[in-house]
This record gives C-alpha cells, structure tokens and sequence, in this order.
C-alpha cells in the first residue's frame, strides 16, 4: 500500500492521487493501487518556518506514523518545500520515504545532457533550502526567475492555486514561463505541487506542453510510485 502525507496543500495531495488513476486509467476497479491519503493540513506552513525546524519535523513524524501504523509499504509526500526535512524525517521513520528532487534528478539525467539549462519554478524556501541544488548544482545550470518575477508571478500563482483560484494562477505564472523559455533552458522543473495545477488547466501553454518542457515532480513521483508498488522487491530505506 503507498501511504500518501499531503495537506500540503491540499490541491497537491489530491492532484498526486489524480495522477495515480491516470497512470491506471482503463483498467478495473481492482487493478487500482490501493494508497492511504492522509490529508494532514495542519502541518506548520513550511516556507514561514524553515527557521523553526522541529516544529514542521514533528509533525511531519506524526503523519509518516500514522502511514506506517497502517502498513503502508512507502510513503511519498507530494510537497517540494517539505523535502527539506526529508533526511531528518526518514531517521525517524522504518519505512521508506521517497525523495521527489532525487526522483527528479535521476529522470533528468536521462533525458538532458550534462551543464544544460535547467529552469526551476518553486517557493522561495526550495529555492533557498536548495533541496534541488543539492542534488543538480554538479551536472547542471539551474536558472531561477529574476526577484520580482518570483514575486509577482511564481508567489502569486502558487497562492491562487492553495485558494482555488486555479485560473487566476494560470495567468499570474506565464511572464515566469516565458523568462525561462527565453533563457533556453532545455527543461523546466514545476517546483511546487501546486504550479502543474496552474499551468496544465488551460490551453495557453498548448505549445510548450506539447514540446515536454516542463517537468512534473507530482507526475513523476506518481510514476515512481507505481513502479515500486508492483515489484516484489522491497523498497529500501
């Protein structure tokens, strides 16, 4: 069973278990994985409190026991900020938690060459915590948004998505879309569960879909997730 923590936010906890029924979409009621979503929306907010570590870790374990009391096999956390507590977290926890930016990561190597531009949309805690640099700043260029389109694009489109104004966010992230477009990066990482909401529930990006630019963490970690599901092998801490 895949234990799911989300309810950060809760759009991006439910767009993971979307993307789990697509994967699956056309087979039998039984054929669908069977998962536990724990939508534990309490969970100090995590930009507002990377200085206040242990608060977010502590609630962070409570969720991943709950999962793991329940017999989960692994669990994923569909948040990118929340990786930040990712090594401190799987200490504390028997089971396995899969890492989104190292699922990343691993995807990325096979389809991009090494010293590429790499876009990253995200919160500004990912961009700082660097939970993506850690693993990308040896093989490629990781291009940010300049200040104020981070500010007045990214910010504002993750926020109207945790609002559920999903169309309102859709137009606030095109001017970051276009910066990074034009910066020629080969690829562009949706750092933030809520940015794939924004930017796939509408037509405006039809051109850039079809080129496979963007790169979803929620969508690849529901990949990853499937694939661990099925084998008979352990997962391994």
């Amino acid at each position: 069973m895949i234990g799911i923590l989300g309810g950060m936010g809760t759009q991006a906890g439910l767009d993971f278990c979307n993307k789990l029924t697509i994967i699956n979409r056309g087979r039998t009621d039984q054929k669908y994985p069977l998962f536990i979503l724990y939508n534990k929306s309490n969970i100090p907010k995590r930009p507002e409190n990377i200085k206040k570590f242990y608060n977010v870790l502590s609630s962070l374990v409570k969720g991943c026991r709950l999962l793991q009391k329940n017999k989960c096999k692994f669990i994923v956390m569909p948040c990118n900020t929340a990786h930040y507590w990712h090594e401190a977290l799987q200490k504390k926890i028997k089971i396995p938690i899969l890492s989104m930016p190292q699922e990343v990561f691993i995807h990325t190597k096979k389809i991009c060459k090494k010293n590429s531009k790499i876009g990253i949309l995200s919160t500004e805690a990912t961009l700082k915590t660097g939970i993506y640099g850690k693993y990308f700043d040896k093989y490629y260029k990781l291009i940010n948004p300049t200040r104020s389109i981070q500010i007045n694009s990214v910010n504002k489109a993750i926020k109207f998505v945790k609002m559920g104004k999903v169309y309102e966010a859709e137009k606030a992230i095109r001017s970051a879309v276009r910066y990074l477009v034009k910066s020629k990066c080969k690829r562009i990482i949706l750092g933030c569960t809520e940015l794939p909401i924004a930017i796939f529930a509408y037509k405006s990006f039809k051109k850039v879909k079809n080129s496979k630019l963007f790169i979803d963490p929620n969508l690849l970690l529901a990949n990853v997730s499937m694939k661990k599901y099925k084998s008979k092998t352990p997962v391994l801490v």
